[in-house]
């Protein structure tokens, strides 16, 4: 008999590994219970549990070709568009568990990694040990469904250098090698959702020198490992005022955090590349793993948006301005802007194609969402706030005052619903949408938007290096060949005499 599908008491007994979390100067003892994080553990946790509910299995769900253990579909390698559709839609409804909130749920790592493992081949080509080691890590990660989080790019130091240029350069790299593995020290970021990972994928997006070779190193181990060290940023969750004042920041605050290698010995079997910094670029680049990523992002954010909108409609529908046509008109292009980034992501799927024996989105409509959606992010959410106006700011101080009974009078007197709401829930709504528009947990998420994927010249890049520009000229050509300078000439005299 297989091994029950994972759930979120499961996950949560994973977390317990000793692993170093450090918040406000002290260790961590237990993510799990912490007041900083163990809502945030808990919602990633219901993920879990959401996939193991019998009505949700085949949706969430398939069979390991290896154990027959039903994992999640974002460990799956689509060899139809059909399966790719399948696959989406489990991403789709594990998205809808935090209104696109959780952007490093475990299906971005798993999609990231199952796509770099489309490419198995030209790992084999490049290094067959590593290559074995990579595919023997996938498989149990897959089957164990084990949550990933990945740390691939260096902390901004001075940006104008390579790291190789800095004296006493912080970022991470290779120390000390032997028969057993490699040591590596120093710092990589973004570790978001580390808190509530089962291991960090550690890798080097950035573009590396042939003379880098220390720090170009590919690998994954697990969040307990001694010597690992992650150091969170403020957690919004701890401060969250209740759930009531902070429905979102109480519930997803995911965390980001700079993970540090304190001497870390990673074994062989856990690396991945080692020292090649070609490979480094290729792992992502020259493989769907990139693609398979940021297609990830797009579902998610197709989701968010769609959450967003709804949301904007409901705040004008409560302050009694929906029907006015300014208003209506914004609502409208908030909407098309969301339809724009659904219909998007049917269209990297349609117009997808084979990488081998693997169906793959559309590189360039995924590089197209991520360019459109870096800019269409914060102005979504300024216009939201601008339809808002004063409502979100004419709020209790906290729910602690509807505990007396003239503040409580008071605010019921002066929140006023267009749409029959009480007085509470236009409250109620209002403090959702500051937690989502407004709010430091929701300014996060307004520069995680905007560069979770690399600045916007990266993303340009992108859609730059991988648009059909030969069809774009030709259809050019197929105008300006019609005609030569000598053949006007001629026609301009004849017409003259």
């Amino acid at each position: 008999m297989s091994q029950p599908i994972k759930n979120a008491a499961e996950h949560i007994a994973s977390l317990k590994d000793g692993r170093s979390v450090y918040l406000d100067g002290t260790k961590v003892d237990d993510v799990t219970t912490h007041p900083a994080f163990a809502n945030a553990v808990q919602s990633a946790a219901n993920l879990y549990e959401f996939q193991s509910r019998p009505e949700n299995v085949e949706m969430m769900t398939f069979e390991s070709p290896k154990t027959g253990r039903r994992v999640n579909r974002a460990w799956q390698m689509p060899t139809t568009y059909q399966e790719l559709v399948t696959r989406r839609k489990a991403l789709v409804a594990w998205a809808e568990q935090s209104g696109g909130f959780m952007g490093r749920s475990p299906d971005h790592l798993a999609s990231a990694v199952t796509g770099q493992l489309m490419g198995l081949k030209m790992f084999e080509e490049d290094d067959p040990k590593r290559a074995a080691a990579y595919w023997n890590y996938y498989e149990t990660a897959r089957d164990e469904d084990r949550y990933l989080t990945y740390v691939i790019i260096n902390p901004q130091v001075d940006r104008a250098k390579a790291a190789s240029e800095l004296q006493d350069d912080p970022m991470m790299k290779i120390v000390d090698e032997d028969s057993e593995g490699v040591t590596v020290r120093g710092a990589k970021m973004l570790g978001t959702s580390s808190i509530m990972a089962n291991d960090v994928f550690v890798a080097h997006l950035q573009p590396l020198r042939p003379t880098e070779a220390d720090y170009a190193i590919s690998f994954s181990i697990p969040m307990g490992t001694k010597g690992l060290k992650v150091l969170s940023r403020k957690s919004y969750e701890q401060h969250a005022v209740s759930e009531f004042d902070n429905p979102l920041a109480t519930r997803y605050d995911e965390n980001d955090a700079l993970v540090y290698f304190d001497d870390v010995k990673v074994p062989w079997d856990l690396i991945f590349v080692h020292r090649d910094p070609e490979m480094c670029r290729r792992q992502f680049h020259d493989t769907p793993g990139h693609i398979y990523q940021n297609y990830q992002a797009q579902i998610r954010l197709s989701v968010k948006m769609k959450f967003l909108v709804g949301l904007a409609r409901e705040i004008c529908e409560t302050i009694g301005t929906a029907k006015m046509p300014p208003v209506a008109e914004q609502l409208g292009r908030l909407a098309a802007e969301a339809a724009i980034i659904e219909n998007l992501l049917y269209g990297m799927e349609a117009n997808g194609s084979m990488h081998g024996d693997y169906y793959v989105p559309d590189r360039h409509a995924v590089y197209a969402a991520q360019t459109m959606t870096q800019g269409m992010y914060p102005q979504f959410i300024t216009t939201m706030r601008e339809l808002a106006g004063g409502a979100l700011i004419m709020l209790p101080s906290s729910a602690a005052d509807y505990s007396d009974p003239e503040l409580s009078a008071l605010f019921s007197a002066v929140q006023i619903a267009a749409d029959g709401r009480t007085p509470v829930e236009r409250v109620k709504l209002m403090k959702l949408a500051w937690d989502a528009i407004g709010s430091e947990f929701a300014s996060r998420h307004t520069q995680y938007e905007m560069f979770y994927a690399g600045a916007q010249f990266v993303t340009r890049g992108h859609s730059f290096r991988t648009y059909d520009w030969a069809k774009a000229k030709s259809l050019v050509s197929t105008i300006s060949d019609r005609y030569e300078l000598a053949g006007s000439l001629a026609g301009a005299k004849q017409a003259a005499e």
